[in-house]
């Protein structure tokens, strides 16, 4: 990382750090600098289902990534994971699939087993691209996935969301990057 990536990350933090106190819960239009969240994240390794498991206790499928919890809760069911679409290069759009895996999750915290838990939504991006750009494009993916889930009738107050840009992004050819180009879903 350059003295300018490290230097846009620590901007990024202290705008978050002032932002944190005075933050409302109402939704909003994606801001610069957004929130960093310093959590490591683990690299994730192949389970027998097809589906993506790794030691944070998720699941990923289509262009998101499942807590486990959530998953077993919510009884949600996923295609395989390298079939599934992610985020295309630069884009922030949901896709079709993407979709009914929220709409799941909606259910499942308006009417459903989880009905008012907390969800965070934290959006990621490919390794390549600027630090800051990947941050406003993860915040876009995040804030997508957010927009629908309260369309669905999730109460606004009830997700969170997040970017992590590519602080975490591992892949090194088009498949990994996909798999970089997601949104997390954990329950807060």
């Amino acid at each position: 990382m350059n003295s300018m990536e490290i230097g846009v990350l620590i901007g990024i933090a202290l705008a978050t750090v002032g932002a944190v106190g005075c933050a409302n819960h109402e939704v909003q239009e994606p801001r610069t600098p957004v929130g960093v969240d310093t959590t490591p994240q683990p690299i994730s390794t192949t389970a027998t289902t097809g589906a993506t498991l790794d030691a944070t206790n998720s699941t990923s499928t289509n262009g998101m990534n499942i807590s486990n919890e959530l998953v077993k809760a919510c009884d949600l069911h996923f295609a395989n994971i390298d079939q599934a679409p992610k985020f295309d290069f630069d884009k922030s759009d949901l896709r079709h699939d993407d979709q009914n895996v929220l709409s799941e999750i909606a259910e499942c915290v308006t009417t459903g087993p989880l009905e008012g838990r907390q969800l965070e939504l934290v959006g990621r991006a490919d390794p390549r691209g600027e630090v800051e750009y990947n941050f406003v494009l993860g915040e876009h993916r995040a804030s997508g996935a957010q927009q629908y889930l309260i369309e669905l009738g999730v109460n606004p107050k009830q997700v969170g969301m997040t970017s992590r840009g590519k602080l975490d992004a591992g892949g090194t050819d088009e498949a990994g990057w996909q798999r970089d180009r997601r949104v997390d879903v954990n329950l807060r």
